[in-house]
């Protein structure tokens, strides 16, 4: 009996933030799967590198530093992964920034406001706006190529899975705008669905809970901090980058073709409210 596999032969897929943490082994998992994959980074060029070489190199995977603070550097960013490999069958969009000192709301600076937004939503419509038209020219080639008999619907013409958060869902004390941020990619996410999929995109979203990254790695030590997060998941621990990366291969694989404008949680078990 053969095994179930979660292949992405022949796809090209674009991952955001991907030289550390979740968007790394998100690149990983791809490449194991078969994709070519084109990810980006700000100043790790080293990492970013090497582990584009680990992952095959210039014919399956590159490296490309894009600052993502913009719509205008999304869409820059997109055209370079189309420039890589010819197509974009899947975008991830993983980058994002979390202040980690607290800041109440009546105190934080107008600065931070705008550049957790700027990084974490309005990069992410660049991103979003280049991929659609990139993968609706695809699929208008790919119909015009069929005979009229086998015209009509047809399996996903592309992917798209945003990474949200927890904070998204329930908010997040002291962090009005990180939580403000992943709150909009989420009814992106339902919006971009029920405009998208009649015709083949996917727009799906996954909303991880606390990940064991660079980002997280100081509160988490924390001995207070740490313990009182740890308290809150059911199952005692924070995530390994990889348990969330696993979810959104699977959302970009024909077994999830059915799914559609949905938040998959990747949490442990922690309750969304209260």
């Amino acid at each position: 009996m053969n095994g179930v596999s979660l292949s992405l032969h022949g796809k090209v897929a674009l991952i955001t933030g991907g030289s550390r943490g979740i968007g790394a082994e998100t690149v990983r998992l791809f490449a194991q799967a078969g994709a070519r994959v084109a990810f980006n980074y700000r100043q790790a060029r080293d990492q970013a590198e090497a582990l584009a070489a680990k992952c095959g190199g210039a014919e399956t995977c590159v490296a490309i530093e894009q600052h993502l603070s913009t719509p205008a550097a999304g869409r820059a960013l997109v055209e370079a992964a189309v420039a890589a490999f010819g197509r974009l069958d899947i975008l991830v969009a993983n980058h994002g920034i979390w202040p980690a000192e607290e800041a109440p709301i009546a105190g934080m600076s107008e600065e931070q406001w705008r550049s957790t937004l700027a990084v974490n939503l309005d990069a992410v419509f660049g991103l979003v706006q280049a991929a659609v038209v990139q993968m609706q020219r695809q699929a208008e080639a790919f119909a015009a190529g069929r005979d009229a008999a086998t015209r009509g619907a047809a399996a996903a013409t592309g992917h798209i899975v945003l990474i949200s958060s927890t904070a998204g869902q329930r908010g997040e004390a002291f962090h009005a705008d990180y939580a403000a941020a992943k709150g909009a990619l989420i009814s992106l996410t339902k919006s971009l669905s029920s405009e998208l999929a009649p015709g083949g995109i996917r727009v799906n979203c996954v909303a991880p809970g606390w990940v064991t990254t660079d980002m997280s790695a100081a509160t988490l030590a924390d001995p207070e901090a740490g313990a009182k997060i740890r308290a809150g998941i059911p199952v005692g621990r924070a995530a390994s980058p990889r348990e969330i990366a696993g979810p959104v291969l699977f959302l970009c694989t024909p077994l999830a073709g059915f799914i559609s404008g949905e938040v998959i949680n990747v949490n442990g078990g922690a309750v969304l409210v209260g």
